[in-house]
């Protein structure tokens, strides 16, 4: 049987991933006052024995206004780099899986409840609620507190605090970094129409909306090793008339491949209700593909990616570089490893569990 695309090494900038299965970002809503907790540990770690090329820490916030919800992961201050410390410390005693972080601030989208209860966007006077910020006083939905404007200081604020996280993420010896310009969350919201009414020079045209992303993707690639990889994760399409699309995604990554970008991770959606996303597998595949034809940068394609067969025919055939997966991997911690089996290819086994491989696999596991 031939070697599988999907088993094949690749080049993101100077750091070579073992095979083409990456571990995307995942809310645990876990924290304690943006502080990782012992779930984290429990939940990076066994991902960390999964077989995969790349580990993503989850949407990790630059400011304590920039979390999701309470329970949100920050690295903003000393506490908060502290405690990741712990966690990326115990994980790597027992495996050396590069580990990225996904950077990022939720915009007009924070101040929420946790989605196992319920979600709802909490008021500023709420005990775990606060005022959010965005490109525009526009809230998402109309019954949420509308966020302030970022004014020029603003701006400056939350931008020096991505670099700043840059540089925490550097001292605790992470491998690369992921810039959250998707899903409706801040950055987006800068790139999208439909969130983006200023009328500066940060509003308008596409030049204007990219203007602020662009910046961070600056700061952050300057204050983070040279030698480790900036990525960036995007949402290819608003699925709204008039809102961001592929057209637009396009420029953006070609403008951020011009400023040392070494990948870019294709997702779709999140900034609008009027959302109407045709969700089947691969649904978000023919995005990625609309950038990497555009681009020479690794693409990574996301979005119900569940089948070892289907996941080879996306590298195999060019739409992607990489594929991503994240409930896939939660439902199966050992995905990599059965799609492995399925394909021929070989994984990654920390040495405690090369008795697991099966008889009928009998070159599966690579042992450390």
């Amino acid at each position: 049987m031939a070697k599988p695309k999907l088993f094949e090494p690749i080049r993101i900038g100077d750091t070579t991933l073992a095979n083409r299965i990456v571990i995307a970002p995942m809310c645990q809503y876990s924290a304690r006052d943006g502080e990782m907790s012992d779930w984290h540990l429990i939940h990076l770690g066994q991902l960390a024995m999964s077989g995969a090329a790349l580990l993503t820490i989850e949407a990790t916030a630059v400011t304590p206004e920039g979390r999701i919800t309470y329970g949100d992961v920050g690295l903003y201050s000393d506490a908060t780099e502290a405690a990741m410390k712990r966690v990326i410390d115990g994980i790597r005693r027992w495996s050396d899986m590069p580990i990225s972080i996904q950077l990022a601030h939720a915009g007009r989208k924070a101040s929420c409840e946790v989605p196992w209860k319920g979600g709802a966007q909490l008021p500023p006077d709420h005990s775990n609620g606060w005022q959010t910020e965005a490109p525009s006083a526009v809230p998402f939905l109309d019954s949420d507190n509308p966020p302030v404007a970022l004014d020029a200081d603003g701006l400056a604020r939350v931008r020096n605090a991505f670099a700043d996280a840059a540089r925490r993420s550097d001292r605790l010896g992470l491998d690369a970094i992921q810039i959250h310009a998707a899903h409706g969350y801040l950055l987006h919201e800068f790139l999208s129409p439909i969130s983006n009414r200023r009328d500066d020079e940060y509003g308008g045209s596409l030049e204007n909306r990219m203007r602020f992303p662009l910046e961070v993707f600056d700061a952050i690639r300057a204050a983070f090793s040279a030698d480790k990889p900036v990525t960036v994760r995007v949402s290819g399409t608003d699925w709204v008339e008039g809102g961001w699309d592929g057209e637009q995604t396009v420029d953006f990554a070609k403008a951020l491949e011009a400023r040392g970008c070494s990948a870019i991770h294709v997702s779709s959606g999140g900034v609008s209700v009027a959302q109407k996303i045709p969700i089947g597998p691969n649904y978000q595949v023919p995005l990625a593909r609309q950038v990497k034809q555009a681009v020479s940068m690794p693409v990574v394609a996301v979005g119900l990616i569940t089948e070892a067969e289907q996941a080879e025919a996306i590298v195999s055939t060019g739409d992607a570089d990489m594929i991503a997966v994240a409930r896939a991997v939660l439902y199966n911690p050992h995905w990599p490893w059965h799609v492995a089996a399925a394909l021929g290819g070989q994984v990654k086994a920390p040495p405690q569990y090369l008795r697991s491989q099966p008889r009928r696999y009998p070159n599966l596991f690579l042992a450390d």
